[in-house]
């Protein structure tokens, strides 16, 4: 008989690439268009080829989002039809609702820049509402820390997931390689990771060179595959035990010294004998008329001979400062 032994089963990592500013640069987006089809983009709405490069996207099967100009907090020049957060709701519904219209089979959308926008929790309600007719999910880049797409979203029905890695900050070969296997790595770690790039000849190289040698334990997936992820979680620790408060050492007396030889046995009628012979003798001495001897005292430094001290006269009267009996 054949014992099978269950092998753990190991959870792959998944990992979504999003090359975002699709639109102006045919040349080096044709060669991501070229990559496996599980890299998704981005397409910048009023770009010249935003359009063309939506509807390329979608005969191969490409997820397309559409990468929508938010403004940021810093002076910069912008897109077209850029949301701000003192737009009214209708606006950004209009402007959202243009942008459905010149990317094509889109099924999501981020924001292009957008500090100042995605910091605003009202702006960004006014999204999520515009969003909730489309059902688009929305992919937040996380251009600023306190971005509110996610309170924002709440009740609407908009899903989002947010980006966890920016692979091309810079246009280095070696620090984009870097920050494509650190998105592997918290992809492995974590269950998924959402990698942001951009169509840089560098960023296209890279990806070329590390796409093909992706490791086993991860696969390349859409965003709208991560929806329904969570972030795996490490067991928790098991709680520290606290030490013990240490009681004082019980006080347990001064040890002694004992006798290394026995004391002899006192017996009863020895006693007895040592007490009749005491009283006897005091009986003789009262017969033949003598007192017993008087209690020596002695005082501090000197004994006392019952005479005054030398070089005093015995007046009979008290010591000065000394209270006489009875007074």
């Amino acid at each position: 008989m054949f014992l099978l032994l269950a092998c753990p089963v190991v959870q792959a990592g998944k990992l979504a690439i999003v090359i975002d500013d699709f639109g102006y640069r045919p040349a080096t987006e044709n060669q991501v268009l070229a990559m496996p089809v599980n890299v998704s983009i981005a397409v910048l709405p009023d770009a010249p080829y935003a359009r063309e490069m939506a509807l390329k996207a979608h005969r191969q099967g490409r997820e397309t989002l559409i990468h929508l100009p938010m403004a940021p907090l810093s002076k910069q020049s912008l897109e077209r039809n850029t949301l701000t957060p003192a737009m009214s709701r209708d606006q950004v519904a209009d402007i959202i609702q243009q942008a459905t219209q010149k990317v094509p089979y889109a099924v999501g959308l981020n924001n292009h820049m957008g500090s100042a926008m995605t910091s605003s929790l009202s702006g960004m309600q006014h999204v999520m509402q515009a969003l909730s007719h489309y059902s688009y999910y929305f992919l937040d880049s996380v251009t600023i820390g306190n971005s509110q797409a996610v309170p924002a979203a709440a009740g609407s029905g908009v899903r989002v997931l947010k980006r966890q890695v920016f692979l091309d900050d810079t246009a280095n070969e070696a620090d984009i390689r870097h920050q494509f296997n650190r998105a592997v790595a918290l992809a492995r770690r974590n269950g998924f990771a959402i990698a942001i790039g951009h169509p840089h000849p560098a960023t296209v190289r890279v990806l070329q060179q590390m796409l093909p040698s992706l490791p086993g334990d991860i696969i390349l997936v859409r965003p709208s595959m991560l929806l329904n992820e969570r972030p795996a979680t490490a067991p928790a620790a098991p709680p520290v035990a606290k030490p013990s408060p240490t009681s004082p050492h019980p006080f347990r007396g001064v040890p002694y010294c004992s006798s290394r030889q026995a004391p002899p046995p006192v017996y009863a009628d020895a006693m007895l004998f040592a007490i009749a012979s005491s009283v006897a003798d005091t009986w003789r001495s009262i017969l033949r008329g003598e007192r017993p001897p008087a209690i020596e005292k002695h005082t501090a430094g000197k004994s006392d001979t019952g005479k005054p001290d030398a070089g005093k006269a015995d007046t009979g009267k008290p010591a000065a400062g000394k209270p006489a009996a009875g007074q």
